[in-house]
């Protein structure tokens, strides 16, 4: 691993997920991390955005839960089963990074529908496409047409979910778990253990989606570890 900058906390600042709420950021830059450290970082509660590395450390608050899916015990769930079958006309594919404009095209209409933003293709590129670890793009195609893009991290045990985005035309197919359970099934082709899905945050509904995929292990922040009985994040369900 190529240290840029050292860890820091960073100042408080607006929680992304929680109105009313601040946020702090333990972070740290770095590039030609290896699949082994990329996998002792996830292991330890850690998410990336190309060279940016970064966990919460927010004061009094423990609502962001790391969550994954361990892939050898993983079976999909009724509705989810259902989204497969919907979706059996699409084509998946994996393989390196390959930018197009196209999928700048979907990303910039995904970011427009869902978070009323407009991109720059300079960010975009930075944050998908200059890599610092081992890294992998799923793509979704309807016949010849991409419909669906996914970027994910690959750990020596393990494929962390980093960002997807779809073609706002196609929402009615519920993408946002069909690449999930396909980007599953694929680590478990790979043979690798785990599947990442990013922190769920107690409290807001925008990601409520992630613990939904079972059986799940979420993180505890106070202990250290990963549990695996009943618990957060949700219900408390197993």
């Amino acid at each position: 691993m190529r240290l840029i900058q050292a860890p820091r906390q960073e100042e408080l600042g607006p929680c992304p997920y929680l109105t009313g709420r601040e946020r702090k950021y333990e972070s740290f830059f770095a590039g030609q991390v290896s699949a082994d450290e990329l996998a002792f970082f996830l292991n330890a509660g850690w998410r990336k955005f190309g060279h940016y590395y970064f966990r919460p450390v927010c004061p009094a608050c423990e609502r962001c839960i790391p969550l994954r899916v361990p892939t050898t015990d993983f079976v999909p769930s009724r509705s989810q089963r259902r989204v497969l079958r919907a979706n059996r006309d699409l084509r998946t594919v994996f393989g390196p990074l390959k930018f197009s404009d196209k999928i700048f095209s979907i990303y910039r209409s995904h970011s427009r529908e869902r978070f009323s933003d407009d991109p720059l293709l300079e960010d975009f590129l930075f944050n998908f496409y200059m890599p610092s670890c081992p890294v992998l793009q799923s793509e979704f195609y309807l016949g010849e047409e991409l419909v669906g893009v996914g970027f994910l991290d690959r750990g020596s045990d393990s494929l962390s979910s980093v960002y997807f985005c779809f073609d706002p035309r196609f929402s009615a197919r519920n993408l946002g778990t069909f690449s999930i359970l396909q980007e599953i099934f694929r680590a478990r082709d790979l043979g690798l253990k785990y599947y990442y899905l990013g922190y769920y945050v107690l409290g807001c509904s925008r990601v409520a989606y992630k613990d939904h995929f079972r059986p799940r292990e979420w993180y505890q922040w106070q202990e250290n570890r990963w549990g695996t009985k009943t618990g957060p994040p949700g219900s408390g369900s197993p």
